[in-house]
């Protein structure tokens, strides 16, 4: 047995990897990365089968955020050419769960930019949510609105949202070069409340800002600890105007190596490709569902995404399957 079935083995059996395998799956020499994927898949096919789940995201409010996020084309430090608006209408919320679900969505991700939803903000959420679960039974609702105040989990959780995101993006050692304008610990706080109201947790990483893979390992372990049920993994497209502009540090492979340490170490988790996977991932896109088992269609925040069509190609050209058991009633019968 070699050193990734080895690997494959122990988190199939629930064990922690050591500090030393999990940098032997980031160092993977690349005459090796088939081996690799292969014993990634083991894992992702014992919990998810040949399954993936779809996801889409809307940008309910773009820009006008007061945090200086090293990344981000919303933020404060950013002179990135974007569209601002304020928060939109209910009514154009809800218009986004229809086109999700037209797409397959088993997911619709609510955003807004910001340090967190003021009550107004919120008010519009709420009810958007109220009628998107009345007019599309079984469809997962994902909020991710920043930073919680008291009482607002609670809010949601009571309108339908069945998962709220707040990414840590990296390691805590390493959040300080990312932003000061919130602490690493606010992040973590935002999932634990989620979690304490009875929203599953959603929590991941962007890779590519410039961190070691000492910090790369940390996020997976983080998240462990974390019990984040759903984990996008963002690869960084740096974006003209932000403070990470110019920033070029990954390559498809390494991406391969990232999402099957993520795997491994989190193996009964949604291991979502998330941002940037058009742009880092490029041809080997198809490659990354080995060990992922979840993808965004559509486009992201303020960046294009891959057009759908192309991506239920590339599923149907894998031998992969749209995971209907999230998605409505009335669209999975329409295609049973």
């Amino acid at each position: 047995m070699d050193l990734y079935d080895v690997i494959a083995e122990a988190s199939l059996a629930g064990e922690e990897l050591t500090n030393e395998q999990a940098m032997a799956v980031l160092d993977c020499p690349d005459d090796e990365l088939l081996p690799l994927l292969n014993a990634a898949y083991k894992v992702r096919k014992h919990f998810y089968g040949n399954k993936v789940k779809l996801n889409m995201i809307i940008n309910t409010k773009s820009g006008l955020c007061p945090e200086n996020c090293g990344y981000c084309a919303q933020s404060i430090v950013s002179r990135a050419p974007i569209e601002r608006y304020s928060m939109m209408k209910k009514d154009e919320i809800v218009a986004g769960a229809a086109r999700a679900a037209e797409l397959n969505a088993g997911t619709y991700c609510i955003v807004a930019s910001g340090r967190g939803p003021a009550n107004r903000e919120l008010d519009i959420v709420v009810e958007a949510v109220k009628e998107i679960k009345d007019k599309h039974e079984g469809m997962t609702v994902c909020a991710c609105l920043g930073i919680l105040k008291p009482g607002q989990a609670e809010r949601l959780k009571e309108a339908g949202v069945d998962r709220y995101n707040h990414n840590i993006n990296t390691s805590s050692s390493y959040h300080e070069n990312i932003t000061t304008s919130h602490t690493y610990d606010d992040r973590v706080n935002t999932v634990e409340t989620a979690k304490a109201s009875g929203i599953s947790p959603c929590s991941g990483v962007i890779i590519g800002m410039k961190e070691s893979k000492e910090d790369v390992i940390d996020m997976a372990r983080s998240l462990k600890v974390l019990d984040a049920d759903s984990i996008p993994v963002n690869f960084l497209h740096a974006v003209d105007g932000t403070p990470l502009e110019g920033t070029d540090e990954l390559n498809p492979r390494y991406c391969l190596k990232v999402l099957c340490l993520f795997r491994f170490i989190n193996p009964t988790k949604e291991i979502r490709i998330s941002g940037g996977r058009e742009v880092n991932l490029r041809s080997l896109q198809p490659l990354g569902l080995y060990p992922a088992n979840s993808i965004f269609i559509g486009d992201y925040l303020t960046t294009e995404g891959q057009e759908g069509p192309k991506d239920w190609k590339m599923l149907e050209d894998m031998g992969f399957e749209v995971d209907l058991e999230p998605l409505n009633r009335e669209i999975a019968n329409a295609l049973t």
